[in-house]
């Protein structure tokens, strides 16, 4: 294989190793959200929230050069993974 390709395939694999790492840090966090909202009885999902946390990072997909409308349905299914979570914990 070529060497230039073969490095530029390293440099993908050690990013998409972060972005799993980097999620599962995420999703401990919003599984403690969770176990909050549970116990308090709070609702799972929290629309105000979720629509400023879109704009936010709409705007930092702009800022990165990055499509911002990846951006969101990226967060998009985050968010609607979180909230599936979150339902499940206060139906236990």
């Amino acid at each position: 294989m070529d060497e230039t390709l073969q490095r530029y395939r390293e440099s993908i694999d050690n990013i998409d190793a972060a972005l799993v790492f980097m999620l599962a840090e995420r999703f401990k966090i919003t599984q403690a959200v969770g176990q909050y909202k549970a116990a308090h009885a709070l609702p799972p999902a929290d629309p105000a929230r979720e629509e400023n946390q879109i704009a936010r990072l709409r705007q930092l997909a702009m800022d990165a050069h990055l499509d911002p409308e990846f951006s969101e349905k990226f967060l998009r299914f985050i968010i609607d993974e979180v909230i599936r979570h979150h339902q499940g914990m206060q139906e236990k």
